[in-house]
This record gives C-alpha cells, sequence and structure tokens, in this order.
C-alpha cells in the first residue's frame, strides 16, 4: 500500500510540474500576408530559427489574403486582441496605430547594438515617425512599374513608350488587333488607385500631394482633375480589360489573362515580378517592364518612384505581454537566412549589402536608388477613413459613376474632416 501511495504521489507531482511547464509556456502571435511564392516557406523557417532559441515559446503564424488582412486586422484592434506581431505599409496607418497607442515604440530595440544600420536608409525612414522607429522594413523593396507582355510588343513592332502620348499610342494599336492594353482588377480598388497616382504624380509632381495631406493644399488641384479625366478617357477607349472594377487582383483573376497574351500591360508593384515566375515562368521568361512615362505637359518629375522600401513594417502591438520577444521574432524574419531565401523568391530586401545576381531584380534595384523622390501610395499615405474615401472614388471614376471633380471634392471634404479631427 505504501508503495501505491508512493506511486501516486510521484504520478502527481509529475503532473504537476508538467503543467507547471505547459502553464508557462508562451505563445507569440504573427501575422502575415505572404502567401505568394515560398513566403510561407520563409516564414516557418524563420519561426524555427526562433524556437531554436526560444523552445519555451509557441508562435502561431497566420497567413491571410491581402485585403482579407485588412479587414481582420481593424477588427483585432478594435477588440483589443491585435496579433503580437503584425504589419503596415507604413504611412498614414501607421501613424494611426501610434496615435491610439496600439503598437509599441521600437527605437531602442533598433538602436540596440545600431541594428538599424542593417536597413537601407529609405527603409528606415519610412518606418520612422515624430522621431522614433515603430516598424522593422520586411519583405520587399516594391515600386510600381508596368509590366509588358515583349512578345506582344515585338508581334506589332511595339516600342517601349516613354511618354503618355507614346503610351496611347501603344494602347491604339494594342486594341486594334484585339489585345486589351492593361489588365485590371479594380474590385479591392488600390489597383486602380495606382493609376489615379502615376497620373497626378506625372502632371504635378510629389508637391500637391503632400500639401493636399497636410492641408495647406487641396485635392481639387489640376493634377488630380487630369488624372481622374485622363482614366476616364482610357476608359472610354476600352483600354482596361472587360469587367475590370469586378474583377479581382488577389485571387489571381486578373493574372490568368495577362498570361495567355490577352492583356498586354499592367501596373502593378514590383512583387509582380515573384509572382509571375512562380505562377507562370514561361511568361516570366517575356515579361518586360518600364517606369510609368513621362508626362509632356506636366511638371512632375519622370524618374519619380512609386512605392515603399520595405513593403511590410513589422510592428510589436503595445497589448503584447513578451515585446521583447516579439521583436526578435520580427528579426528572424529578415536575419541573414530569410534574406538569401527572399532574393532566391525574387524578392529584394530592404537591407545593405544585399547581393542581387537576378538581371530584373538588379534592374528594379537600380530603378530605386535613381529615383530622386519616392511616393508612397496614396491608399497607404492617407489616413484610414480618408484612404477608403479615396479608394471608392477611385474606382467610381473608372467606372464613370463619378466626375473627376466631385470625386476630388469628395477625398477633400473627407481630408479636411480629419484634419479638423485632429485639431481638437
Amino acid at each position: 500500500m505504501k508503495h501505491i501511495k508512493t506511486f501516486i504521489f510521484a504520478g502527481l507531482m509529475l503532473f504537476a510540474v508538467t503543467g507547471l511547464a505547459f502553464a508557462q509556456r508562451e505563445t507569440l502571435e504573427l501575422w502575415s500576408i505572404q502567401t505568394d511564392g515560398n513566403g510561407p516557406e520563409i516564414f516557418r523557417n524563420a519561426i524555427a530559427r526562433f524556437r531554436k532559441d526560444n523552445s519555451n515559446i509557441r508562435v502561431n503564424l497566420t497567413m491571410i489574403a491581402n485585403d482579407a488582412y485588412k479587414q481582420k486586422l481593424a477588427v483585432a484592434l478594435a477588440s483589443g486582441k491585435a496579433p503580437d506581431c503584425f504589419f503596415s505599409w507604413g504611412g498614414g496607418p501607421m501613424q494611426e496605430f501610434v496615435k491610439n497607442n496600439q503598437i509599441a515604440d521600437l527605437t531602442p530595440y533598433m538602436n540596440a547594438n545600431n541594428y538599424k544600420a542593417k536597413f537601407l536608409d529609405d527603409a528606415i525612414t519610412q518606418a520612422t515617425w515624430q522621431g522614433k522607429i515603430w516598424g522593422v522594413p520586411m519583405q520587399n523593396v516594391a515600386i510600381g512599374m508596368i509590366f509588358y507582355n515583349k512578345e506582344i510588343f515585338n508581334k506589332y513592332k511595339l516600342a517601349v513608350p516613354t511618354t503618355i502620348r507614346e503610351l496611347e499610342t501603344v494602347c491604339d494599336t494594342l486594341k486594334k488587333n484585339n489585345i486589351f492594353p492593361f489588365a485590371l482588377g479594380n474590385k479591392t480598388q488600390w489597383t486602380g488607385s495606382m493609376y489615379y497616382m502615376a497620373l497626378a504624380t506625372r502632371r504635378g509632381g510629389t508637391q500637391p500631394f503632400i500639401k493636399a495631406v497636410d492641408g495647406s493644399g487641396t485635392f481639387l488641384d489640376p493634377a488630380f482633375i487630369y488624372a481622374g479625366e485622363k482614366i476616364q478617357e482610357w476608359v472610354g477607349k476600352g483600354f482596361f480589360i472587360t469587367g475590370f472594377n469586378g474583377l479581382d487582383w488577389d485571387s489571381g483573376q486578373v493574372r490568368a489573362p495577362i498570361y495567355r497574351g490577352e492583356a498586354a500591360m499592367v501596373l502593378m508593384g514590383s512583387w509582380f515580378n515573384m509572382q509571375a515566375r512562380t505562377e507562370n515562368p514561361i511568361y516570366h521568361s517575356k515579361m518586360g517592364f518600364f517606369k510609368f512615362p513621362r508626362d509632356e505637359q506636366g511638371t512632375g518629375d519622370p524618374n519619380t518612384a512609386f512605392g515603399t522600401i520595405g513593403d511590410n513594417f513589422y510592428h510589436v502591438s503595445a497589448s503584447s505581454k513578451n515585446p521583447a520577444k516579439a521583436f526578435e521574432l520580427i528579426t528572424r524574419l529578415i536575419d541573414d537566412a530569410a534574406v538569401k531565401d527572399a532574393v532566391a523568391d525574387g524578392r529584394i530586401p530592404p537591407v545593405k549589402g544585399v547581393r542581387l545576381t537576378d538581371p530584373t531584380l538588379k534592374e528594379l534595384f537600380d530603378q530605386i536608388q535613381s529615383a530622386p523622390e519616392l511616393q508612397l501610395w496614396y491608399d497607404q499615405s492617407l489616413s484610414f477613413e480618408v484612404s477608403d474615401v479615396h479608394k471608392v472614388t477611385s474606382q467610381e471614376i473608372f467606372g464613370r459613376t463619378l466626375t473627376p471633380r466631385d470625386a476630388a471634392q469628395k477625398l477633400q471634404d473627407a481630408q479636411a474632416a480629419y484634419l479638423k479631427k485632429q485639431q481638437r
């Protein structure tokens, strides 16, 4: 009987110790949208490296589609249940997170051992607001380019356009030969915003947008009216694939006709290089790209680039119970092994000294390094509520259900209301 009691006591003690160890085991939540290419594998490998040194910490990785992520994150933040590690594209959303005390100040971590020196200077600048660093630059140097099918251009003896007028001539030739000039999946709206941004920036430069955002200017500036009018002119000429406002980019609905040669061009972020190489190597082998052409009547610098130096900026939630470990987890996503994996996957990590052998990546990187200015995507530059108005009105411009001036007025009203609210 004595032996039985001893056995039971020992068993209870083992259960108690095991239970305590389990109870002490931490969990970090990590959200990402890197579902394309080898993105999921790159993240899983990084997590494995983190857990090798932190075996007592479980990491729950949640992969979400781009637009679903935005909605899911908004709900999580509103309910106070944000994941430990999540990202923004910088700009307005990141600033909103700061104002609402939803993300941690990463400056001490980035300054420790001069870790921030690992990243491109422009990437750190985009992750900084009010003198503090709020995010870790990640994933990709992402700039907007017009990708095109070189085989189609060669067939119809089309030269790469350097001006808006030349681009329209190319589009006219393609239409005559029953090829859609542009593929566009504007159901998610940010895709159409790229055209609006590119046209406005080439017409008036970056200052009209900067001034409209800070209140010293207005979204009724002629550059924005012009952008809307030009888009509606192109829609009227049939320059965009049929049904574009109801087609989705994220699901691949629009990439399929690009790969089949039904559309010759697409304005997209440089992540399309990785997507095309993964999804359709044959198309990728005949894919070229060029920067958005110069506006002959515009004052914008034709070499100004659009995009982000980092693409995703990873934050640590202000509600994380272990911000130091959450930051350490993020660093594994951009350590030397992750950088090597990202380059192999067709990405350009925003780090100094990155070695690129792929000619496409080299050319993309050269373009961003030679750009005199970088315009952050309009929808990411603006606050959440104003960005929503911008995307909706942009889509309505494409649908020709709203005049460019009325769209500009709605956007101006939204920005004015936002600025007034900030002054209270």
